[in-house]
């Protein structure tokens, strides 16, 4: 897909519903192959990307190694999810609310990782925790929740028992940071 589609599919995304979109222009290649690179291959299990958009990070993780088959986009704008349905046939998309992810898994299943593309600083910092928590909670040790931002702070405060760092990425407009959140 050409850099002025992707750009069109989400200025259309923006247009129809603004606050469900994180950022002011797609995320660039830079961006989502620092946040694919947070996902460690050697884990069993799915792989789940909330609010993925038009895909720019789906693409980077199934680059990075991720093979179609567990992955699983969860995407609540209508429009990203029927393009995510066209533009990666093989990878599971719910059209949903991505803040309920085990709403849309089998029970159970085992999680390798979860990144997010969601626009959390917009949501109350209860509601962030509780996802962050349910995230982790439901992988092993090792597992992690990878957040894209624009702030220089984190999306949300580790708690005891969380490690949390930080990549900044400058080549990106606007410069964007990937917290890693990992229980201990």
């Amino acid at each position: 897909m050409s850099s002025a589609a992707a750009y069109g599919d989400f200025l259309r995304g923006l247009i129809s519903n603004p606050r469900a979109v994180s950022a002011p222009t797609p995320s660039s290649p830079t961006l989502a192959r620092a946040i694919a690179a947070q996902v460690d291959l050697g884990r069993d299990g799915l792989v789940i990307e909330l609010g993925p958009g038009t895909g720019v990070v789906t693409q980077a993780l199934l680059e990075h190694g991720v093979p179609a088959d567990r992955l699983v986009a969860i995407e609540l704008e209508g429009s990203f999810a029927r393009l995510m349905r066209k533009r990666f046939p093989k990878v599971t998309v719910h059209h949903g609310d991505a803040v309920t992810f085990e709403s849309q898994i089998a029970f159970g299943a085992r999680v390798a990782a979860i990144v997010s593309g969601l626009p959390l600083l917009q949501l109350p910092l209860e509601t962030r925790r509780s996802l962050l928590r349910r995230a982790l909670a439901c992988q092993d040790a090792g597992g992690a929740f990878v957040q894209l931002s624009y702030s220089w702070r984190p999306p949300v405060p580790p708690e005891p028992g969380m490690t949390l760092t930080r990549k900044t990425v400058w080549r990106n407009f606007p410069p964007a940071h990937v917290w890693t959140y990992r229980a201990g």
